[in-house]
């Protein structure tokens, strides 16, 4: 057995991911495992925002002094002066900034053939003013990114899919970026600084990839796929993929010695670092950008109990902590912080077999959107929850 050993976010910062004793088993990346005592000693740090409160009439368990409100639900209408009925399966999601001091959330809806991107508009108090799409007819749409010129990348999480760039405001058509290649898409990371976007692939055997633009970002029409080769010291080399569009061969496998991720899920870009999770071996990982090393910041190994189970949906808030979506799991976004312990920030009862998805804080910070995407009876909610978060 191949002793295994997760370290914390403030050491993989600390030490730029180096000497992480990261290791390839069987061809894929292995993290390394704690003993149970060393998460029993972590779990006495824990302070987070204290513990959860009762459900509310949402099933919404959250710490004293936030509270979260349902914001949407599929077939239902957001806003009263807007046609446009909430989507089925939300899932990806961002917030970008409007005009006139409001802000806008956009949700991927993660279903076949029909899915898309919907839209909602708040105002500058916080009040839904407007909902529409801005994407459709598209196939299971799961996750994404935000860029930073204000666009919404919208993946698609099929064999063949493909990644559209869409416009928040829905004032410019969607744009098929089909230089981002062909694969099983689940999100994606701008790096502004390095000058590419990273990609997470849904698949056992997925691939970590980079999309390195031919002249510069924020032109995505053309430019250079790339895929992660990890050696036993966690360092990262990148590969052309020869054929993008996988022609004749899946891109996963068109690079013999690239490295394999169990179920790529959620990515987010901060501050230099990728952050991106597996869902197979319930890992989040934490890939330094500049120097190229990659490690987990967290494997549910490490805990006896786990805090963290079914990782999916990530974002980062204002203090820099890590806050990951659970795939069923216990129905929780947990915060992962540079010192101690993971914590809960909120947790949905009476969703069973749903998942929470689409974390996204808005412009001030002081409120983070995300969906229950089956809720309690097959059609999705989407919430925000307000709240003295750290950084807002």
């Amino acid at each position: 057995m191949t002793t295994r050993r997760t370290l914390l976010r403030r050491d993989v910062l600390r030490y730029g991911l180096v000497g992480t004793g990261a290791l390839i088993v069987g061809g894929a990346v292995a993290g390394c495992r704690a003993s149970g005592g060393a998460g029993k000693a972590l779990a006495d740090a824990v302070t987070g925002y204290g513990p959860l409160g009762p459900p509310d009439a949402h099933g919404a368990r959250v710490p004293a002094g936030f509270t979260c409100r349902v914001v949407a639900r599929t077939g239902e209408r957001p806003a009263a002066k807007s046609p446009y009925v909430w989507h089925m399966a939300p899932d990806g999601g961002a917030c970008f900034p409007a005009d006139d001091g409001g802000w806008i959330y956009v949700s991927n809806s993660e279903v076949s053939p029909m899915g898309g991107v919907g839209a909602l508009r708040f105002d500058r108090a916080g009040a839904v003013v407007d909902a529409y799409p801005i994407l459709a007819g598209t196939h299971r749409n799961c996750a994404g990114g935000p860029t930073p010129w204000g666009t919404w990348l919208s993946c698609e999480e099929y064999a063949r899919g493909q990644v559209w760039e869409c416009d928040p405001r829905g004032k410019q058509p969607p744009a098929l970026r089909a230089a981002l290649g062909t694969f099983r898409h689940e999100a994606a990371a701008v790096d502004p600084v390095g000058g590419c976007v990273y990609l997470t692939e849904d698949e056992p055997d997925g691939r970590l990839y980079r999309f390195v633009a031919t002249r510069a970002l924020p032109d995505l029409t053309a430019g250079r796929l790339e895929v992660a080769q990890v050696s036993r010291t966690g360092d990262v080399r990148w590969h052309p993929v020869p054929d993008p569009d996988a022609k004749k061969h899946p891109t996963r496998r068109q690079v013999a010695q690239s490295t394999p991720f169990d179920g790529g899920e959620g990515a987010w870009w901060h501050d230099g670092t990728l952050y991106f999770t597996t869902k197979g071996d319930d890992r989040v990982w934490a890939l330094d950008c500049q120097r190229n090393v990659v490690a987990p910041i967290y494997d549910d190994d490490a805990y006896d109990p786990p805090p963290l189970v079914g990782v999916d949906n990530v974002t980062v808030g204002g203090k820099g902590e890590v806050l990951v979506a659970e795939d069923n799991g216990h129905m929780r976004i947990v915060a992962i912080p540079a010192d101690g312990h993971p914590y809960p920030v909120v947790q949905i009862e009476g969703h069973r077999g749903s998942e929470l998805c689409g974390p996204a804080f808005d412009p001030s910070g002081r409120r983070l959107y995300f969906s229950s995407q089956r809720g309690a009876d097959g059609r999705g909610v989407t919430f925000e929850l307000t709240g003295p978060f750290r950084g807002a």
